[in-house]
């Protein structure tokens, strides 16, 4: 089923378990560039978080067009992709946002893979195109 701009509670339910995301960025030779992320939904955006100066990160900086999956860990079947624009690029600093998904992923309160060179993004994304797999019936 395609939604034009429109998240379901399907959807949101996907972005708060602990199923990794994987978002596609576009390389400068026109490749897609795929990684396995943390993320979330908030407000009408999905949040990625990374680190300043990766590949998804100097990517989006020449082109902001993403596309992200999640899967649920428990129903394969249970799926959405989408496709947006990163609208933002916000600093996470004082890693408030990696903590939320640490808490998410982990059950853990703190992020524990601080590295003291690394500077913590939020790449905010705009939904465009959003795909939900519809529920499926097995016939036997």
């Amino acid at each position: 089923m395609m939604y034009e701009n429109m998240i379901d509670s399907k959807v949101i339910k996907l972005f708060s378990e602990q199923n990794l995301v994987f978002i596609a960025t576009i390389m400068k030779d026109g490749s897609p560039q795929l990684s396995p992320v943390w993320a979330n939904y908030q407000d009408g955006f999905i949040l990625v978080n990374t680190a300043e100066g990766r590949i998804k990160h100097k990517n989006i900086l020449r082109d902001p067009r993403v596309a992200v999956s999640v899967t649920s860990n428990n129903n394969p079947l249970d799926m959405t992709t989408i496709r947006g624009i990163v609208v933002e690029i916000i600093s996470d600093a004082n890693y408030n946002h990696a903590d939320k998904l640490t808490q998410q992923y982990m059950g853990r309160e703190h992020y524990p893979f601080k590295r003291p060179d690394e500077k913590r993004i939020i790449l905010k994304i705009k939904p465009e195109k959003v795909f939900v797999l519809p529920e499926l019936k097995m016939i036997d």
